[in-house]
């Protein structure tokens, strides 16, 4: 139970802030490209209450914790609405609105490995404070990478959709009401894993070439 708490702790700040700037990014590129539907109902939103689904957020990942000793944990926030043919241009601007989510994940991810850097550098070695910060880089990946799947309704499956042709577009997009069972598929079996491990491996690779600059003046 104490192992619980501590990674409770640990990761609740890193997890609230990865999907709600994730979330929230996806309503403001839809914005920027013309839709209102996620400012109409409020959420475009900083706020982590307006995107936190109780049961998504918080009882399947703790519920899946304890049933694996922490070995599988998955979870969700509320979607943001996005009505894609309000977009200028539905089949381009779909891309860069899905596309929003995982570069916010992007930039936390770097975010938490300059403050991880900073603390060394600052020679604080309060052990709870650099865990939070690994835990930070950690989530942001595991997003960045999952949510680049794809497979539609995940941002990679809609960013997909967009670069395809019209007519397989079309018949792709037939996939998305089928998407999430096919993913929860290929996680149970373990297949999930050989696109989660080199996509997050590269992109932490391109994370310590951008902190380059920064470990060598903060050193």
């Amino acid at each position: 139970m104490n192992e619980l708490i501590q990674t409770v702790a640990v990761y609740a700040l890193p997890v609230i802030f990865a999907i709600t700037l994730h979330e929230a990014a996806h309503g403001y590129a839809a914005k920027y490209f013309g839709d209102m539907t996620a400012y109409s109902q409020g959420r475009i939103s900083l706020n982590p209450m307006v995107h936190i689904d109780p049961f998504g957020t918080i009882v399947i990942p703790a519920v899946l914790y304890l049933a694996t000793g922490g070995a599988f944990l998955f979870g969700y926030a509320k979607p943001v609405p996005v009505n894609f043919s309000q977009l200028k241009n539905p089949k381009r601007d779909m891309a860069w609105v899905s596309l929003a989510g995982p570069a916010a994940n992007f930039v936390m991810a770097f975010a938490w490995l300059f403050a991880a850097t900073l603390l060394r550098s600052m020679d604080i070695e309060e052990e709870f404070f650099l865990q939070m910060a690994r835990a930070g880089v950690l989530t942001n990946l595991v997003m960045f990478a999952f949510n680049l799947f794809p497979i539609p309704p995940l941002d990679g499956g809609r960013i997909l959709v967009s670069l395809l042709p019209y007519k397989l577009a079309y018949k792709f997009a037939q996939i998305e009401p089928y998407g999430f069972f096919i993913v929860m598929g290929l996680v149970m079996l373990h297949v999930l894993q050989f696109w989660m491990t080199p996509v997050m491996l590269l992109t932490n690779v391109l994370l310590q070439l951008l902190m380059s600059p920064f470990n060598f003046l903060l050193g």
